[in-house]
């Protein structure tokens, strides 16, 4: 992202923001890194880890308020990271996702994973990210009791139908404003269902379907991400969206389909602000 900013000739700034500490005093917001307050930034392409998504929000809304422009704002980064607002999102869209349940209570668990259509079932931590947090039960015994033990570590968890047609395999849609700029087929590792290249899957290129397409654009807009990492799973019933990542990995898209898919993020962000050569984008 850096060498896009800088080849397209702007200047380039890496901001940790867990350095960040931000001000408030009567109207006036500021921010403070490295001891001294941060100035003459014109936009922000946020990437923040999700274990410190309430305090990377903070700062992004503090650039907000500051009239910086962002690629992502806080509040859409808080929508996609929570499993289950953003499912919750996505259905009122019209988006077509898994079937999904959420509760608290353990002695509705024989109920909860015939609602989802199981055995089998995928049971994901609500706080999972890149395939951690994520199992699949083939059993009624093994769901139950991979259930009740969540219940009793309190953790919160969403369970949802397991898309056997899928092969262990999804899509990842990348979306910069309202087109889909590169896409590919994920495979999992061999015995492994999850595709997140992370976890040892595979990628291949791949051309979208035009209900893929717009099942992709349709998830990033009704969460507000306007550039986002789309992942869909291919079913009987057409695209399913698992999930909008806010500050997708590059490394991985950009390898298999050849795409610089960091310029065109830029070229995307010059035509919402009119950038000139010599502006400063804060990353």
């Amino acid at each position: 992202m850096v060498e896009a900013i800088r080849e397209r000739g702007h200047e380039a700034v890496v901001i940790n923001h867990l350095k960040c500490f931000l001000m408030i005093e009567g109207e006036t917001t500021s921010i403070r890194y490295e001891g001294k307050s941060i100035s003459g930034i014109d936009a922000i392409i946020p990437r923040i880890g999700t274990s410190v998504t309430a305090y990377g929000c903070a700062v992004v809304r503090q650039f907000e308020l500051m009239r910086v422009y962002t690629t992502v704002k806080s509040q859409a980064i808080t929508r996609s990271r929570d499993k289950l607002r953003s499912m919750q999102i996505l259905a009122q869209a019209g988006v077509r996702i898994p079937k999904t349940v959420f509760a608290k209570n353990p002695a509705q668990v024989n109920e909860l994973i015939k609602i989802v259509n199981g055995p089998p079932v995928i049971i994901k931590l609500l706080e999972g990210t890149q395939g951690v947090g994520v199992v699949l039960a083939e059993t009624s015994k093994a769901a139950k009791s991979t259930i009740e033990a969540f219940f009793g570590l309190k953790a919160n968890f969403l369970i949802q139908e397991f898309v056997a047609e899928s092969k262990g395999a999804d899509i990842r849609a990348f979306v910069v404003g309202n087109k889909v700029v590169a896409a590919m087929r994920r495979q999992g590792a061999e015995g492994d269902f999850r595709s997140n290249l992370h976890r040892g899957g595979a990628g291949t290129p791949v051309v979208l379907s035009p209900e893929e397409e717009h099942a992709a654009l349709d998830a990033a807009r009704a969460l507000g991400v306007r550039v986002a990492g789309v992942d869909m799973l291919q079913s009987s019933q057409g695209p399913m969206v698992m999930e909008v990542n806010s500050s997708p990995g590059l490394q991985g898209i950009e390898k298999t389909t050849g795409i610089d898919v960091a310029s065109l993020v830029i070229a995307y962000l010059e035509k919402q602000i009119k950038m000139d050569e010599g502006d400063t984008v804060g990353v």
